[in-house]
């Protein structure tokens, strides 16, 4: 699988790796910690996590300027790491909840985030330009497809774990403290502490109450209070995590970093690139080229629109009408975020070895092609979800902020629906990510690598501002019309994606 790759590809992949274990920790519980924390809504949770997601990708253009301008990829990259493991530390610190001031504790939550995005900004976009050089080699030129999807399957290997290690360290914390993970108490509690609970909602929650410690509870307000803080501090502690992944990533960096192209050579190579290109290209063909990659930057948007629901409306959906068991073995929502994860290193071999396969046979699909496929395979996978949805009741109506009661178990769907969505997408993202990625470094004009890699990660940072859209959509509308939306997005997206095929399949000549 790594015959014919430059030797640095792997080391970027081991440098990143470790930095997404950090990542997909803290994203894996993010929205729950927030709820948790605060006492927010769906819909508001929403937006926050909508805006530190394009976050996230608004501020790749703004790392990919500073790396192209200053053609230091390397100390940008380290720059990137470093940031981010200070906005881990601010997340990682306790503070006692219910809390005492809303305003203030929320307000420097959202900072952590921000320094987080920030340090992200500076990495991300980054180190996939550098990959991208490597692959300007024609020596490696024909694998560069394959190599991005190998890239990308082993950042993946970190993700797979970080849920369970979320999880795992939450529920010690718990435990330490004689109590028992329970999804639904948080939200119970929160509705307990503003006076919104109905008596059919505390009669629930004083059940709740007595399994969570394994005794009868005589004072609900003093073990409301003892376990939404304890409940919170423990997720505190599993961002504390984060910072370990992120000094382990600096230290696999620092070690590799002789195999990733030098800062001079590139800068000395881009400039004798782009006098070449500039003159065996006119003016025309290299606004094809922009155009080109804003059209597919356009059509991205709309899957991780619906892709990165994963965070948000799906783990809202795992949490309040999957059933949190499989035989005797009970799990907890976030564990459904390492599905993703697993099945891109479980599948990434698969899907590279058929595509080697067609490449043998002169059959293999164009880059824009596959991205085409990829939005329809993903449509697919909404429409199982909204299927899988019919007859479940409104969330209002299972909402304890609104007066409702959690879902009876018989009610709840199996959690191999979410578990068969997850593969779906994962199978549709494969399609998309890794090989937009290779697009945008092979059409990219070489003095706008850094930029037009960050642009990839803008119009990823789009889709992820619409994300609250999904937040709305589940806390007012039925929940199979939720997924309907997104079917729709991905159809359309591909359908333009086919429209545009050939003149797309030309520039990318």
């Amino acid at each position: 699988m790594f015959k014919g790759h430059p030797k640095g590809m792997i080391a970027a992949a081991l440098s990143n790796m470790g930095e997404r274990y950090g990542f997909y920790t803290m994203m894996a519980i993010l929205t729950l910690f927030i709820q948790a924390k605060f006492g927010l809504d769906g819909p508001t949770t929403g937006i926050i996590y909508s805006v530190f997601y394009a976050l996230i990708y608004v501020l790749s253009l703004v790392g990919g300027v500073i790396a192209d301008k200053t053609r230091n990829y390397k100390g940008t990259i380290l720059a990137g790491l470093i940031v981010m493991s200070v906005g881990y530390f601010m997340m990682s610190v306790p503070s006692t909840t219910p809390v005492s001031n809303k305003t203030l504790y929320l307000t420097l939550t959202l900072i952590g985030l921000f320094v987080i995005a920030f340090g992200n900004g500076l990495f991300k976009g980054n180190l996939q330009a550098l990959v991208g050089q490597m692959y300007d080699n024609e020596k490696y030129g024909k694998m560069r497809d394959s190599g991005f999807s190998i890239f990308y399957m082993f950042i993946n290997v970190g993700a797979i774990f970080a849920p369970f290690t979320a999880v795992a360290v939450r529920n010690w914390w718990l435990n330490n403290n004689g109590l028992h993970y329970n999804a639904y108490l948080p939200a119970l509690c929160h509705s307990f502490v503003n006076g919104t609970i109905t008596s059919d909602a505390e009669a629930s929650l004083q059940i709740m109450a007595n399994e969570a410690t394994g005794s009868t509870v005589t004072d609900l307000a003093a073990f409301v209070n003892n376990y939404l803080n304890v409940f919170a501090t423990g997720f505190n502690y599993a961002f504390a995590v984060a910072i370990i992944a992120m000094a382990i990533s600096i230290v696999v960096y620092l070690v590799n970093k002789k195999y990733f192209p030098d800062p001079k050579d590139i800068s000395k190579k881009a400039e004798n690139k782009a006098s070449e290109e500039e003159f065996k290209m006119d003016v025309k063909e290299v606004k094809q080229r922009m155009y080109a990659l804003f059209a597919v930057f356009g059509i991205v948007i709309f899957f991780w629109f619906s892709f990165h629901q994963n965070g948000l409306t799906l783990t809202f959906f795992a949490r309040d009408y999957t059933l949190l068991r499989i035989g005797s073995w009970d799990i907890s929502a976030e564990i459904f975020q390492s599905m993703n994860p697993f099945f891109v290193v479980f599948l990434t071999p698969i899907i590279v070895g058929f595509f080697g396969w067609l490449r043998s046979k002169g059959k293999e699909p164009s880059t824009p092609k596959k991205i085409a496929i990829g939005m329809g395979i993903a449509a697919l996978a909404f429409v199982v979800m909204s299927v899988g949805s019919l007859g479940l009741p409104l969330f209002e109506t299972i909402d304890p902020e609104k007066g409702g009661t959690p879902l009876a178990e018989s009610l709840k769907v199996t959690p191999f629906l979410l578990m068969g969505t997850y593969f779906i997408l994962t199978v549709a993202e494969l399609f998309i990510s890794p090989l937009g990625i290779s697009f945008v470094s092979k059409v990219s004009p070489p003095q706008y690598q850094g930029v037009m890699q960050g642009g990839w990660l803008g119009a990823t940072a789009l889709g992820n501002q619409l994300l609250f859209i999904g937040a709305i959509l589940y806390n007012t509308v039925p929940i199979w019309m939720t997924w309907s939306i997104f079917v729709v997005a991905c159809t359309v997206s591909m359908l333009t994606m086919i429209f545009m095929l050939r003149w797309l399949e030309r520039v990318a000549k």
